[in-house]
């Protein structure tokens, strides 16, 4: 990896949310889910790390009480291809519980790895699952699950920017770019 390299994956892509819309659909997103969580002091749990941007833009937003770990399952090593091969770095820890449990991811793709964050989650005894992404990619494939709050459906296209990685370059952007044809 090289900064050679990254420039050519930010030149082969275009913007298709701005950091202004980024903002603003981040506020709506704390607002709905302060509506629905502010009265069940919930852990909020950021899949790393691709949700570590997300996750710092809406803390901030979530002024009510909650409390807040990490996860790392990760299935796709800095590549733009996905792997069915799932890893748990960090696993959910026993404070799920009896716990109402909101996870933060940056995109939902087929949803496997959200799917399988749920699964383990509700095996360990949480009361109630929920997920907020930042964006959500439409594709023809049914999903295991849709998240309960979502700021973007984006094309099926290989999406970076905000937390989301290019060949693991670009998570620092402000804006969400796609590859173009030849990206």
């Amino acid at each position: 990896m090289n900064r050679e390299e990254a420039l050519q994956i930010f030149s082969q892509s275009e913007e298709i949310v701005s950091a202004a819309d980024v903002d603003a659909s981040i506020a709506r997103m704390a607002g709905e889910i302060r509506t629905e969580m502010s009265d069940v002091f919930p852990l909020v749990l950021s899949v790393m790390g691709g949700a570590a941007v997300f996750t710092g833009m809406l803390l901030p937003h979530l002024d009510f009480p909650l409390e807040f770990d990490y996860i790392h399952l990760t299935r796709y090593r800095n590549t733009t291809q996905g792997s069915h091969d799932m890893q748990w770095r960090v696993a959910p820890a026993e404070s799920v519980k009896d716990r109402v449990v909101l996870v933060l991811d940056d995109i939902l793709d087929e949803g496997e790895t959200m799917a399988a964050i749920r699964d383990r989650i509700l095996a360990m005894g949480a009361k109630r699952f929920m997920s907020a992404v930042l964006c959500e990619k439409l594709i023809a494939k049914a999903k295991p699950l849709r998240p309960d709050f979502c700021g973007f459906e984006v094309p099926d296209r290989y999406v970076f920017g905000c937390g989301m990685d290019a060949k693991g370059y670009w998570r620092n952007l402000p804006t969400i770019r796609a590859l173009t044809a030849g990206g």
